[in-house]
């Protein structure tokens, strides 16, 4: 698929159906760069349930996502629809307690999760 406007489509299916969800290189189970480990791993901790589209190797995808959200990098991060960039952009969010509230704001019906401590 190498329709700008198919693709679009694609992406804004794809950020509508998920509450969280990461475009980054790999997947969730294996992530194939670091920053999309940190990513994954940022998400973990807070017990909401995320999805990670790997387009390490789908130039097309990656391309439009960058006019779309004006970031040139992997990952990005959209929350309820939303882009916010990374987990730079992210973690002084979470330390101010502004990415709490829009967790909580993105999953209404739902108490927040026990964070995930992982002791690997």
């Amino acid at each position: 698929m190498s329709d700008p406007a198919a693709i679009r489509k694609q992406i804004d299916a794809e950020v509508a159906e998920h509450r969280i969800l990461v475009y980054g290189k790999g997947t969730k189970e294996v992530p194939r760069c670091g920053f999309t480990l940190e990513t994954i791993g940022f998400f973990q901790r807070f017990g909401y349930p995320f999805e990670v589209v790997d387009v390490l190797e789908d130039m097309p995808k990656r391309e439009v996502l960058a006019q779309m959200t004006d970031w040139p990098t992997l990952p990005k991060v959209f929350i309820a629809g939303k882009f916010y960039g990374d987990t730079d952009i992210l973690a002084p969010m979470d330390e101010s307690g502004e990415l709490a509230q829009i967790l909580k704001e993105a999953f209404p019906n739902q108490p927040a999760p026990s964070p995930v401590i992982n002791l690997r």
